[in-house]
């Protein structure tokens, strides 16, 4: 799923924020300068004012565009623009004081101090943060993206998007669709597919984004495309090439000096993500405690069972395919990984993609008695009451998973992936899920649990991550199966 971008003044709120503290910071050291302590908002008049300051400061912001382009100015005229600024604040301040008919109750250096501190500040807060950004333009975003172009083009996307990335991605590599160039770099990304192999590609590597800019004189890509957004990436098309996908979210943006059509198989606005992610925090956080309580219960029962870690990590593959390590008690025997291969003519899921057993003799206490009834242990009841899925919460917390999602797959099952599955990997995996609550152990069928996957990710929204929460809760408690 897609992040989209904030538009207008959201674009900047980070600068906004900023801007707010340096105006409050600057007038509680200018109050204390003036010689009445370091608390201006113990009189009314005073408290009155640093509320009429931060409301100026917006005013401005909006009315006289304070924050456009403010990446890309230099010195001297982000100097200038901020110095306007403060001078346009100052104002109003005056002008609020004049009308209120307050400013012989108002120190008159306080107000002069507030605006030649709140100048100094700002610039200066301005400027570091621009240099932070940068650094991180330099580093890399946390995006990885893909460039898709053409022979001619090649070299000039590449560079524009290096030039105008604004620490928004990673670019993973390149690839051209129009020459076997795979192997060679261009300015220092390689090159790593070809038109054929570029949607294998997605599906079996970290890609987060698609921008795709390719010469007119080349017909359009239709079945590239086609097979791109059935992986579930995001997929940026110049609007050169411009047409219409059906079943997918689509809407134009800028991405680098390109303006392109955007195709994903769903987008959230920043506001909806972070509301996730205050969730997700809270829930980690709530269950981080829950699991140290647990542990003192289950550690010990896991030992005497099974000498060994209490603990199990195991990488998987997460969001669009970046690789993590999924936490967990450990319900298995220590030789578990080297005895699935000998037990996977009994997988209920048949191809590998995905593995589950109606009895898997792999659990800590599980075994075949003589007359052939199964005894089982505490690794059967851990996962049974999904007490092994609590150290997630661990995940969940770093952001690696979020409470409500699709199942991480093991990259051994990822790597049996045609290019319709990957579009389950199009979110942030979970906990818990859409195919959890929709029968967990009664699900046989992969493309069943894909269909349900998707069907989340397509319609997602909090209310939808609530209602799942709620249902697993249910499932839970009346056991059916393990999660």
């Amino acid at each position: 799923m897609y992040r989209k971008d904030s538009e207008g003044w959201l674009k900047h709120a980070d600068f906004i924020i900023l801007d707010m503290l340096c105006l409050q910071l600057a007038y509680v050291l200018a109050y204390a300068i003036s010689g009445y302590g370091f608390n201006p908002y113990a009189t009314i008049i005073y408290r009155n004012m640093a509320v009429f300051l931060e409301l100026a400061d917006l005013v401005v912001i909006f009315g006289c565009g304070t924050m456009k382009s403010v990446l890309k100015r230099g010195y001297y005229r982000n100097f200038i623009v901020t110095l306007n600024h403060c001078i346009i604040v100052g104002a109003l301040a005056i002008l609020y004081l004049f009308l209120l008919q307050e400013g012989q109750l108002f120190s008159r250096l306080t107000l002069i101090l507030t605006i030649v501190i709140y100048l100094g500040l700002t610039y200066l807060a301005r400027e570091l943060w621009k240099k932070l950004l940068r650094k991180q333009m330099e580093d890399g975003g946390e995006r990885k993206l893909l460039i898709i172009t053409s022979k001619d083009m090649a070299e000039k996307v590449v560079l524009n998007m290096q030039e105008n990335n604004y620490a928004r991605f990673t670019i993973a590599g390149a690839a051209v669709i129009d020459a076997d160039w795979t192997g060679r770099e261009i300015h220092g990304v390689p090159v790593v597919a070809d038109e054929e192999a570029a949607p294998m590609y997605v599906c079996q590597e970290w890609i987060d984004e698609v921008l795709i800019v390719i010469s007119e004189e080349l017909p359009y890509p239709a079945d590239l495309i086609s097979k791109l957004t059935e992986t579930g990436v995001t997929v940026h098309l110049n609007l050169a090439k411009i047409t219409n996908v059906p079943g997918k979210k689509q809407f134009v943006e800028k991405v680098g000096n390109y303006t392109v059509l955007t195709t994903s198989i769903n987008y959230a606005s920043s506001r909806q993500l972070m509301l996730k992610r205050l969730m997700d925090i809270a829930g980690g956080l709530i269950g981080c405690i829950l699991t140290g309580i647990i542990c003192i219960f289950v550690g010990p029962a896991i030992y005497i069972a099974s000498p060994g870690p209490i603990f199990f990590s195991q990488e998987r593959v997460g969001k669009n395919g970046k690789k993590f390590k999924m936490y967990k008690f450990r319900s298995m025997y220590m030789d578990a990984e080297e005895r699935k291969a000998e037990l996977m003519k009994d997988n209920k899921l048949g191809d590998g993609k995905m593995f589950k057993l109606d009895f898997d003799p792999r659990v800590i206490g599980n075994k075949v008695l003589p007359d052939g009834t199964h005894k089982t242990g505490i690794g059967d009841f851990i996962r049974r009451t999904s007490l092994d899925e609590f150290p997630q919460f661990f995940n969940v917390l770093k952001g690696d998973m979020s409470i409500i999602g699709t199942r991480p797959p093991l990259i051994s099952e990822t790597n049996l992936y045609e290019i319709h599955h990957r579009a389950r990997l199009a979110i942030k995996p979970g906990i818990t899920g859409m195919w959890q609550v929709s029968g967990r152990s009664d699900i046989t069928d992969f493309e069943e649990v894909v269909r349900l996957d998707k069907e989340y990710i397509e319609n997602w929204n909090i209310g939808l991550d609530i209602k799942i929460l709620l249902k697993t809760v249910l499932v839970v408690f009346r056991k059916d199966g393990s999660m």
